[in-house]
């Protein structure tokens, strides 16, 4: 099922999850652990994010530098078909315009079609540290509007070489909203525009980046609606589990903590955990009582505090 068919059928509050792959060299049984956790939850979908080869560096004994490019965390369409088919919980599968061709994409939506899975998430994907060579007969998406637009042709039966009487792919497509500007834009204004593209070229819902604050949520949801963005919104959160994050959460992701819940964490840096999970269920009580239907959870393969809070509201 699309996840907009989720939401329009939705007659309680529905809880998705965004996980990662595990990285190089381990197996899938942790993920399978993961999501057998997630399972009593009744998730209506679960994201699995997708990684862009990078460029690793090592010092060989005669003191050269050798430079290998590899993925660092494989495995995206496959770890899709797994939860899709053994779970039987729809999967949404990121893809990049980072570190990806268009040919390469085209494949990976073939392949998800294949596996049953009807949705994906397209967004631009962090910065790499090595530059891809591109082959003369391969091409590239440079922004995320210009993806959504390939993955839109494909429901059209339009690949990018002519095939006469092809079959129409039929996917939903997301994509990723900041409440707080993504860190690239100039300011406010043009971060709409950016995404009121994306939302032009065909995408069917937008799922935002994580936020402490409800607010920014709130007034991010009404400037989309007075831009003319009428597509379903649905709010990303996180549970914050440690002080460290106070600092490495706004490193990565360039958002900011509220002063209140910071200033509670670090005068009970030991019962931080509890600040975190207490601080996340009265915000997810808040977007719930301004009428959301979904709620998304970045839990970097993290159970515990996320089974705890959403017990609460089942």
């Amino acid at each position: 099922m699309k996840v907009i068919e989720h939401l329009d059928r939705a007659k309680n509050p529905l809880f998705s999850y965004e996980i990662i792959p595990p990285i190089r060299g381990r197996n899938a049984s942790e993920l399978i652990e993961i999501v057998s956790a997630l399972e009593p939850l009744h998730p209506p979908f679960i994201d699995v994010t997708s990684h862009s080869a990078e460029a690793q560096y090592e010092e060989l004994p005669d003191g050269t530098i050798h430079r290998k490019i590899k993925k660092k965390r494989p495995g995206t369409v496959s770890i899709c078909g797994i939860i899709q088919n053994r779970f039987k919980i729809d999967t949404v599968a990121h893809l990049l315009c980072n570190g990806f061709t268009r040919e390469e994409t085209e494949d990976a939506i073939i392949e998800l079609n294949y596996l049953g899975i009807q949705n994906v998430l397209a967004i631009h994907g962090d910065a790499v540290n090595y530059r891809k060579k591109i082959a003369d007969d391969r091409s590239v998406n440079q922004y995320t509007s210009q993806l959504v637009k390939q993955i839109s042709d494909l429901r059209k039966g339009q690949f990018l070489d002519e095939i006469d009487d092809a079959d129409p792919i039929d996917f939903c497509i997301g994509v990723g909203g900041y409440p707080e500007k993504h860190f690239e834009s100039p300011n406010l204004n043009m971060d709409l525009r950016y995404l009121k593209a994306k939302i032009d070229a065909g995408a069917d819902y937008i799922v935002t980046q994580m936020f402490f604050d409800n607010q920014h949520f709130f007034d991010f949801e009404k400037r989309c609606r007075e831009a003319g963005i009428t597509v379903p919104i649905i709010p990303g959160l996180k549970i914050l589990s440690n002080s460290k994050q106070l600092t490495s959460i706004p490193k990565y992701f360039h958002i900011d903590i509220p002063d209140t819940f910071t200033k509670e964490i670090l005068e009970n840096r030991q019962y931080s955990k509890t600040i975190g999970l207490e601080w996340a269920t009265k915000q997810v009580a808040d977007l719930l009582a301004h009428g959301v239907k979904n709620v998304h959870f970045y839990i970097m393969n993290s159970t515990k505090s996320v089974s705890q809070l959403v017990k609460t509201f089942l």
